[in-house]
């Protein structure tokens, strides 16, 4: 809780996974991938209830055995590679309203697939939307490209143009632009039901160092967040 406001995180994590099989289960570092997401959650100075959205019962017993309340299976049709995010957020959110009757104010939408992310990094999120007033919070890094200056795209005509139109003669003469990292998002919870989306009139944004940002899709990202993770055990 923070300043009188419940929070509850939801961690997606369903069983199906094609760039790397059973993704989320994965041993990183001597653990499940989701522990590392699941440990950060619990270890949030704010966070009331972690709970692990599935429709995998090795993933229910992961997640349990690390501490996350696994309250609900998943349905089937949201277990697809082509569900929205959003949509296993809200039927977490209807679930505990409709279950339970547990009311809370912010959700906190933390994705397994990053989990070099710090736990100040969640925190400082948490404390952004409700300092700032914003509709929501989410984290980022810095982009590597920047459609100001070096990233192009073909026309109907074939003609090949920079994405945003500018004139600037070095990438750090143009405006900074960021990379959403998928790693924490924070709605209110109403905000959430009712927008459904995450782009909203107050949205803000919360930067993340890129060693701290990888986002693991493939077998190459996940060999990197090997290499990230056991610098950082052995710089510890």
């Amino acid at each position: 809780m923070y300043k009188n406001n419940r929070i509850v995180c939801i961690i997606p994590a369903r069983g199906g996974s094609k760039g790397v099989l059973r993704k989320n289960i994965k041993i990183l570092g001597g653990k499940p991938l989701i522990a590392y997401t699941i440990e950060q959650a619990l270890q949030s100075q704010y966070i009331d209830r972690t709970i692990v959205s599935t429709d995998d019962k090795e993933i229910v017993d992961v997640s349990q055995r690390y501490g996350a309340e696994v309250p609900f299976i998943r349905p089937d049709d949201l277990g697809g590679d082509h569900v929205a995010t959003i949509d296993v957020l809200l039927h977490a959110i209807f679930w505990l309203e409709e279950h339970e009757k547990y009311d809370f104010d912010i959700l906190v939408l933390l994705h397994a697939t990053t989990p070099l992310r710090s736990i100040t990094d969640i925190d400082a999120c948490i404390e952004i939307l409700i300092e700032t007033k914003a509709d929501n919070v989410f984290s980022v890094t810095e982009a590597h490209r920047n459609p100001y200056f070096n990233m192009v795209e073909i026309g109907d005509d074939g003609i090949v143009t920079l994405v945003k139109k500018g004139d600037y003669a070095t990438r750090q003469s143009a405006p900074k632009v960021y990379d959403m990292n998928a790693s924490i998002y924070v709605w209110w919870k109403n905000v959430l039901k009712n927008e459904r989306t995450i782009f909203l009139k107050k949205s803000h944004i919360y930067v993340m160092p890129k060693e701290r940002s990888v986002d693991i899709d493939d077998d190459l990202d996940f060999r990197i967040a090997e290499f990230l993770w056991m610098n950082r055990q052995g710089g510890a």
